[in-house]
């Protein structure tokens, strides 16, 4: 297998941040998003990537963008290297496929969560206490059912360490009620439309997490969309409640990590070449089946 691209180096290019993920690049009024074929799994980068992955990621984003254009704007400018400024046209080979020119928005320090199967932590909850991120749910309901209605369960976001799931009334405190309703309204429309559009391709859209950023005073979508890194992606063929479910995600790297014991503290280990195809098959099935 070809070398991941783990890190875009862009000389002389301003870096704005280093996710787990993307690499940003500030160009005055707007970003550039690399999306580079790291993984990570339990707040941990693995140290070698997935070949390919910042491509699917990209291309997945850019549909999803496209397809919720009419629900709400978000923050694509464009994926075109050749119209990018001309200080970028010498890193062009390293840009193309896995690069977004976008707004330079203020970010909203929420995740918005929408789940619409119990599965995860939420059905570790679930069985435990009878709830989902606190929200009381009907009695017998087993693994990966899917729920009557989608749940919208929002979290702060952390900049290292896991995400603290908050109730509603906490987002209404930190964004105001106008525009908590806003983005909890808008997450579950976005969901719902992408669900109903999944299944109709065998893929089941479990959960998946939005973000939302301000820009000229509107609340427009941000970051990456619908993709196996910030969704759980299950194939409709396979699907039976009761147990988990096979995924088109990196569920399959969190499986293999949990079964050779380690301790989900840095440095995280090895991916073995196996893992590393294994995963990428899923993340390329993924995208046949939803992009084509």
């Amino acid at each position: 297998m070809e070398n991941a691209l783990l890190k875009a180096d862009l000389n002389d290019i301003k870096l704005f941040k280093r996710g787990k993920v993307r690499d940003l690049y500030d160009l005055g009024d707007k970003l550039l998003i690399v999306a580079t074929d790291r993984i990570s799994a339990f707040d941990c980068v693995m140290p070698n990537g997935i070949p390919g992955k910042g491509k699917i990621l990209t291309g997945m984003s850019l549909f999803w963008f496209d397809f919720t254009k009419d629900i709400i704007g978000n923050h694509l400018i464009s994926a075109d290297v050749d119209s990018y400024p001309l200080q970028l046209q010498k890193f062009k080979d390293v840009l193309f496929g896995r690069s977004m020119l976008v707004k330079k928005a203020d970010r909203i320090e929420v995740e918005c969560v929408v789940r619409g199967y119990l599965a995860g932590s939420g059905w570790r909850e679930y069985s435990s206490f009878g709830t989902l991120c606190g929200i009381r749910l009907p009695s017998g309901l087993r693994e990966s059912d899917r729920l009557e209605k989608p749940v919208f369960t929002p979290a702060t976001k952390a900049e290292s360490g896991h995400d603290e799931n908050i109730p509603f009334e906490k987002v209404v405190d930190l964004i105001g009620e106008e525009r908590a309703i806003r983005i909890r309204d808008v997450s579950i429309r976005v969901y719902e439309s992408a669900r109903q559009y999944a299944e109709e391709r065998g893929v089941i859209i479990a959960d998946t997490k939005f973000e939302f950023g301000v820009y000229n005073g509107e609340v427009i979508l941000i970051d990456e969309l619908l993709t196996p890194d910030s969704s759980r992606f299950w194939p409709l063929y396979e699907y039976q409640p009761g147990r988990p479910q096979r995924s088109f995600d990196k569920q399959f790297v969190r499986d293999y990590l949990e079964s050779i014991g380690w301790d989900k503290n840095p440095p995280a280990p090895m991916l073995p070449e196996e893992i590393v195809e294994k995963t990428l098959n899923r993340y390329q099935e993924a995208y046949r089946r939803l992009v084509g």
